[in-house]
């Protein structure tokens, strides 16, 4: 009956210890999660934050190509279809947030 009873209490520890790492193991993924979440929201900042600074980019080589004496009535119709664009974006970010 020892033997049996020393059995069943060493299966008893060693399932409560895997049971107290799974509960670790689990925290850890949920840790992780949130990690991989915030670095993804991060991402998506900067890559806004990139095209918002290519499109003022554009605009300031437009500006100056409108300084330079060249087509302005294209240059201008451009830089509104530009300023257009940005305006969307921004609504959208502001939807998004």
């Amino acid at each position: 009956m020892f033997d049996f009873e020393t059995s069943v209490s060493g299966i008893e520890f060693k399932v409560r210890q895997l049971a107290d790492e799974v509960q670790r193991l689990r925290s850890l993924v949920a840790q992780r999660d949130d990690r991989v979440y915030e670095l993804e929201e991060a991402l998506k900042n900067k890559e806004i934050l990139i095209n918002n600074l290519t499109e003022e980019n554009k605009l300031v080589k437009l500006g100056n190509r409108l300084t330079e004496g060249k087509d302005s009535a294209e240059l201008k119709l451009t830089i509104n279809r530009m300023i257009r664009t940005i305006d969307k974006s921004l609504e959208i970010l502001k939807t998004n947030d």
